[in-house]
């Protein structure tokens, strides 16, 4: 068995409780997708740090320049980095892909104030661990971001790309469109900008920076069995946090709905 194949067994149970999850069930009225959003902002914003740290590694970012050690990673890096920080809106105007689900919280009227002081205190130059303990974050999303920069610090590129790969890429498009089911049920005229948000990961992911991912991936790990098994173990961590962001928010809207 492959390194990718051990890895698709060992996460199967994972990726199936989180496709299955009763949070999609949650969301089918415009609370419930404001409760998911004010938490689930923080996946999309981390998720550029993980991304950022493979363009960092495998092309030259500094001055001066020097060529990518691999062109052909350096270039699948670069495409994928061109649409998360700036892709085209609905009006054909460029945002990242952070920014496009910020507007749609807006649109929603989902509370983006801690997420807005959090950015703005990562801004002045406050560490992460600092801007997180003192911004008003949902428990689980920081945890969520604390377990995604644990990869990160360890500097493992295999272990960073395949978080990247098996937690992002290749799981969100089957994720998300679990979230657009949910959130077509609401009906509500508010979520138009959220559905292209998910509309275009959908899209965008399945079919292009899915199979870029894994195959940065392959070339990573290679035939370096620690190097396969650092990667397995990150991914399932990776997993087993954004099922208990799922179980959180789920948490959350029951709590609200009882509460009217």
């Amino acid at each position: 068995m492959s390194g990718w194949q051990q890895i698709e067994t060992r996460i199967a149970e994972q990726r199936q409780a989180l496709l299955n999850h009763n949070v999609y069930s949650l969301i089918e009225d415009i609370e419930g997708v404001r409760i998911f959003m004010q938490s689930h902002v923080f996946a999309v914003w981390d998720f550029m740090s993980l991304l950022k740290v493979l363009q960092r590694e495998l092309c030259c970012t500094s001055i001066p320049w020097t060529p990518p050690a691999d062109p052909n990673l350096a270039r699948m890096i670069n495409e994928i980095v061109l649409a998360e920080e700036s892709d085209e809106d609905e009006q054909g105007n460029f945002a990242s892909h952070y920014d496009l689900y910020r507007s749609a919280m807006l649109q929603a009227k989902a509370n983006t104030q801690p997420a807005d002081e959090f950015l703005e205190r990562i801004r002045s130059g406050e560490s992460l661990s600092a801007a997180l303990n003192s911004s008003d974050i949902p428990e689980a999303a920081k945890k969520f971001v604390q377990q995604s920069f644990a990869v990160i610090e360890t500097g493992h590129l295999p272990s960073i790309a395949a978080a990247f790969t098996f937690g992002r890429e290749d799981l969100l498009p089957d994720v998300f469109t679990q979230v657009i089911a949910g959130v077509n049920r609401s009906s509500a005229a508010q979520l138009s900008e959220f559905t292209y948000y998910l509309d275009r990961h959908v899209s965008l992911d399945g079919d292009e920076h899915g199979p870029m991912a894994k195959k940065l991936v392959m070339a990573l790990c290679g035939e370096n069995e620690q190097n396969w098994k650092l990667a397995e173990e990150a991914v399932v961590a990776c997993l087993q946090s954004r099922l208990d962001l799922w179980d959180a928010m789920s948490i959350e809207i029951k709590e609200r709905v009882q509460k009217v």
